[in-house]
This record gives structure tokens, sequence and C-alpha cells, in this order.
């Protein structure tokens, strides 16, 4: 098995031992370094990683960029703040290798106090609701612990760039007729501040990208 793990990373640095240090055999770490001011490419690639420069800010076009550098036939997406165990890439990465999934998601389940503020969950519960109702898949979470195969996920042609990325790949995927699922995963109070709800703007702006790709 061999699989590439797209991390987009942005002043992770104090994560970042962990997530990789983490990784299953068979799981490659592409760190796709997004601005860091804190040496971040420099740590990812002293553990091992593959470390890829986007210059242009926004989880979208880091997304892109891993998924561009990535050479595996299927390609799964993490978060790269600690808040999600790389350990449990398996679970969510079988069933596409298995050809049971087309994309699966990994839900999340907080499993320590403060680990999902609860805006930020109200908030992805109302999402869901909205995509459950346009897509008519039956899906939870907007999860960022992810897997799919690289070729059809190029072929969606994805055209969000910024907070709308992810959910953009589940509702192209749906229309497409692809085959999404669900598993459970851990989900743990990250290591550093939130570059969305962590602050006002970042949370206005993840919030005005996906009204964005559900007016579609």
């Amino acid at each position: 098995m061999s699989v590439d793990v797209v991390l987009p990373c942005l002043d992770e640095a104090g994560a970042l031992p962990w997530v990789i240090g983490r990784l299953p055999p068979g799981f490659r770490a592409i760190v796709v370094d997004n601005g860091s001011s804190d040496g971040s490419a420099e740590i990812a690639r002293s553990l091992g990683a593959v470390v890829v420069a986007e210059p242009r800010r926004g989880f979208g076009a880091a997304c892109r960029r891993g998924l561009l550098a990535a050479t595996t036939d299927v390609v799964c997406f993490c978060d790269c703040d600690a808040t999600l165990d790389p350990r449990q890439l398996p679970r969510v990465a079988g069933p596409v290798l298995r050809g049971d999934a087309d994309l699966v998601l990994g839900r999340r389940r907080p499993v320590a106090r403060g680990a999902w503020p609860l805006p930020a969950r109200l908030a992805n519960r109302e999402l869901a609701r909205l995509v459950r109702r346009r897509t008519g898949v039956r899906v939870h979470d907007l999860g960022p612990m992810r897997a799919a195969r690289r070729a059809e996920l190029l072929a969606l042609n994805l055209a969000d760039r910024r907070s709308g990325y992810a959910l953009e790949m589940l509702v192209r995927a749906a229309d497409a007729g692809w085959r999404v699922s669900e598993t459970d995963v851990d989900y743990r109070p990250r290591i550093g501040r939130s570059k969305v709800t962590g602050t006002a703007r970042g949370y206005w702006q993840a919030v005005r990208d996906m009204r964005k790709v559900l007016a579609r």
C-alpha cells in the first residue's frame, strides 16, 4: 500500500512532529507550506516529509498544490494542526483502496474537552444539512480527513482556492455520482491558533466561501 497524504501547512511548527511521526507505514507526507514564518517547512523536511510551496494563501490553494505534487493512485487529505490522528488514515483510505467507495470522509468525534468549539460545530452541522438537501448524499460532517483517487479528483476541476475547497469537493463528487461514505475519526484540541475559527475574520470568510459553493 502506498498513499500520499496532503498536509496544508501555515505556521504549524508545534504540531508537525506529532503529525508526521504518527503516519502509518505506506503513507507519505506531502507538506504544502502556505507561507509559514515559523520554520514549518524546514521542520517538515527534517522529519522526512516531501515539502512543496504554495505562495497563494488559502486552504484550497494548498490542497490543490499538494494534489498536483502527489503521485499515488489514492490520496488522503489531513489537517496539520494535530486535531486529527494520522494513525487513523487507514480506516479512511481503506474503502477507496478496496474499491468500495470513491470518496470517504472522516466524521469527527471529539475525544477531549474543547476539541470542537460550539459555533464551529453548529456551523458544520448546518452545512452538512444543506449538503444533504442539495445533493441527496447523507453526510453529517464536512471533515478535512478524507480519501479519494487522485486522477478522479483532478477531473472534478475544483475551482475554490480558499475555505470552500473541501465543500466543493463533496458537492462536485456527489453531482458526478461518486459513492460517498463516512467513517468515525477522533477529533482533538488543536496545537496552536486556528486560522479560521480562531479569528472572526477567518470564520466569516469561511462562511462566505462555503455559501458561494452551495449557490452554484
